[in-house]
């Protein structure tokens, strides 16, 4: 298992201090390659972190963003990642940055499969910077516990780039980044705040079966160790 945990009091100093990390990850992209590709997940934890980023002082129109996964509604839905992207961090410094959306056309995600892989073809290969949340249940990215979908989704030998999802118990079916798509990535955070989610956390870092808290098919990674961002606040 290759892990390593930083812990932090609060939200804020976890936010600063992860958000320079992916800073600096996306500036050695661009300086290799004169671009930089950048997954990130939804939901309200990343909020304060997608805000911190927006301020980085980084050349953001050399940066591709996109969705570690999404919940097929509508862009402008209340529900969408995407416009939670579009809001906290596509701001300021990082308004300049290009984001290409998990969502294209059709209500049926298992039949978008192929236009969201052909629309996302940027991320195709190793991603360079890419940061993963976790919920209560252990699901990451949209592998959710118990779903049809999900051994497919974490097979680490998959070809796939993205595929579609219907949670057991979660709203909205959902489009999300393969397992092997986000190993490939050349830096992995995990991102989580609150104890309840740490407990979780403690939990699948004693175990193994990652069909029970899927969380766990990210831990073991073949050269860089995931990077885990604590903070006991929500």
């Amino acid at each position: 298992m290759s892990v390593v945990l930083h812990q932090f009091d609060d939200n804020a100093a976890l936010s600063e201090s992860l958000a320079e990390c992916i800073a600096s990850g996306l500036e050695g992209a661009i300086n290799l390659r004169d671009q930089a590709t950048l997954a990130v997940s939804g939901g309200s934890t990343p909020k304060p972190l997608f805000d911190a980023m927006s301020h980085c002082d980084l050349d953001w129109s050399r940066v591709s963003v996109t969705q570690v996964d999404e919940r097929w509604v509508p862009e402008e839905h209340a529900d969408s990642n995407a416009q939670l992207i579009r809001a906290h961090l596509l701001q300021n410094n990082a308004a300049e940055a290009r984001f290409l959306s998990m969502k294209v056309a059709g209500d049926d995600v298992f039949a978008a499969e192929a236009a969201c892989a052909e629309k996302l073809a940027p991320f195709a290969e190793a991603i360079d910077v890419a940061v993963l949340g976790m919920g209560e249940d252990g699901h990451t990215a949209s592998f959710f516990p118990d779903a049809e979908q999900l051994p497919a989704a974490l097979d680490p030998d998959s070809r796939a780039l993205c595929l579609g999802l219907r949670p057991p118990a979660a709203p909205h079916d959902r489009m999300t980044l393969s397992l092997a798509a986000l190993l490939r990535s050349r830096q992995l955070y995990l991102h989580i705040t609150g104890e309840k989610k740490f407990a979780v956390l403690e939990q699948a870092l004693a175990g193994e079966d990652a069909t029970e808290l899927p969380i766990r098919a990210v831990f073991n990674r073949d050269e860089d160790p995931l990077e885990m961002f604590y903070a006991p606040g929500s």
